[in-house]
C-alpha cells in the first residue's frame, strides 16, 4: 500500500507537497452561495453538475446551500456519490447495456436516481431492470437542443414520453436539454441567442407531452455559461451548472460572475537563466482547452507541458524565482485536470483546512 503522506490542518500552503490542486475556500464557497442565491430569486432550483468537482465534500457544500439534488456523468460517479449519502442524483445522460443498468439498479436502490433516455429501446431495458428490482426508476427524456449529440427532436418526445408512461418501474419526470455548443461563447448576444433558440426547443418539447395529456415536472437545463439566461425563462424548472463552483481558464474568458477558486500549485526544480522548469506536466494538468497561465506573479510564460515536465520563460520580477519556489498556475479546463488528481487542498487565508477526496477521478465507466 502506497503512503500519500497527506499534510494536517494549518500547513501553510507553501508547504504543500507539489503538483497540488489547491482550493480558495472562501471564493468557491461564495460561487456556491451566489448561484443558490440566484436560482432562489428566479424561483428555479439547482442541481449541480459534479463532473466538474467530482467529490461528495463539494457536493455536499452545494446541497446544505439549497441544491435539490446533484448531476453524475456516469454511473460511476454516482455510485461514489451514493456511497456517500448523496440524497438524489440525476444521470443526464443514457445508461446501456446490461452491465451499466445492473449497476443503475444498486444506485437507485440507495438513493432516489433520475436517468436520462432517448430511445424506447433503453426505456424497456431499464423498465425490465427496474421491475425486477422492485424500485421505481425515475426518467427524463434528453432532447436534442442543437448539440446533435444525444436526444430526441421535440416533436419525437410525446411519443417517447407515452412509452415511459405505460412502462412498469419508472416514473415520467419531464425533460432536460443541455445547450452545451452555447455555454462557452465569449460575445453575451451571441451566447444568449443561441441559448434561447435551444431552450425554444426544450419549451416546445414540453408543451406537445403536456397536449398530449401528460405532466411535465421537471423541465433541466442550463450549463454555467447559460444560467441567466435559459434559468429565468419560463417553464424552466432546473439548471445544471458545474463548473461556476471553481471556474477555470476558459471559463473566465466567457464572463467573470463568478471567482477563480482553483489553482495547481506547482515548484520550480530547476533554473537555468531565464528558462525554469516546473513540477507539472501532462499528468497533472490538461491542456486540451489550452495551456495554463501562471497567476499571482508577472513574467512567466508558460510552455508546452511534457509528461513530468513544464518550462517556463521568465522575464521581470518572475526572474527572481528560485529553485524550490512555487507558481501557481491555473488550468484552461478544470474538468480534465481534476480527474487526474486524488485530492483538493482546500486553503483558507493562506492555510490548510481540510483535504478532500476526489473519489469520482476516473470513474467514466
Amino acid at each position: 500500500m502506497t503512503q500519500d503522506w497527506l499534510p494536517l490542518p494549518g500547513t501553510p500552503v507553501e508547504e504543500l507537497d507539489t503538483p497540488a490542486i489547491v482550493i480558495d475556500l472562501d471564493a468557491a464557497e461564495a460561487n456556491i452561495a451566489k448561484m443558490q442565491q440566484f436560482a432562489n430569486d428566479a424561483g428555479i432550483s439547482v442541481r449541480p453538475h459534479t463532473k466538474t468537482n467530482k467529490s461528495p465534500y463539494w457536493a455536499w457544500k452545494q446541497l446544505n446551500a439549497g441544491a435539490i439534488g446533484i448531476c453524475c456523468a456516469k454511473v460511476g460517479e454516482a455510485e461514489q456519490m451514493a456511497a456517500a449519502g448523496i440524497p438524489e442524483i440525476l444521470i443526464p445522460n443514457q445508461v446501456i447495456t446490461p452491465r451499466k443498468i445492473s449497476r443503475l439498479m444498486s444506485v437507485a436502490g440507495t438513493t432516489k436516481t433520475i436517468v436520462a433516455v432517448d430511445s424506447a429501446a433503453n426505456v424497456a431495458d431499464l423498465s425490465s431492470a427496474a421491475t425486477a428490482h422492485g424500485i421505481e426508476l425515475g426518467v427524463l427524456i434528453e432532447i436534442n437542443v442543437g448539440m446533435d449529440r444525444c436526444g430526441v427532436d421535440p416533436d419525437a418526445a410525446p411519443a417517447l414520453a407515452q412509452e415511459i408512461v405505460k412502462a412498469s418501474g419508472l416514473r415520467f419526470d419531464g425533460l432536460m436539454g443541455y445547450e452545451g455548443h452555447t455555454v462557452a461563447a465569449r460575445d453575451f448576444e451571441d451566447r444568449k441567442t443561441e441559448a434561447l433558440r435551444a431552450m425554444d426547443k426544450l419549451l416546445s418539447a414540453a408543451a406537445g407531452i403536456r397536449q398530449a395529456g401528460i405532466p411535465v415536472n421537471i423541465v433541466s437545463a442550463a450549463g454555467t455559461g447559460t444560467y441567466n439566461i435559459s434559468g429565468p425563462l419560463d417553464g424552466i424548472t432546473e439548471i445544471q451548472p458545474g463548473s461556476y463552483i471553481f471556474m477555470d481558464g476558459d471559463y473566465l474568458e466567457v464572463f467573470e460572475d463568478f471567482k477563480p477558486a482553483m489553482t495547481l500549485l506547482t515548484t520550480v526544480i530547476s533554473k537555468t537563466g531565464d528558462r525554469a522548469v516546473l513540477d507539472c506536466g501532462l499528468k497533472s494538468v490538461s491542456v486540451d482547452r489550452g495551456t495554463p497561465y501562471a497567476v499571482g506573479i508577472e513574467g512567466v510564460e508558460v510552455g508546452s507541458p511534457s509528461e513530468e515536465h513544464t518550462k517556463i520563460s521568465l522575464s521581470g520580477e518572475a526572474k527572481n524565482l528560485s529553485v524550490g519556489d512555487n507558481v501557481s498556475l491555473r488550468a484552461m479546463h478544470g474538468d480534465t485536470t481534476i480527474n487526474v488528481h486524488d485530492y483538493y487542498f482546500c486553503v483558507r487565508n493562506g492555510k490548510l483546512e481540510t483535504v478532500a477526496p476526489i473519489v469520482g477521478r476516473g470513474k467514466f465507466r
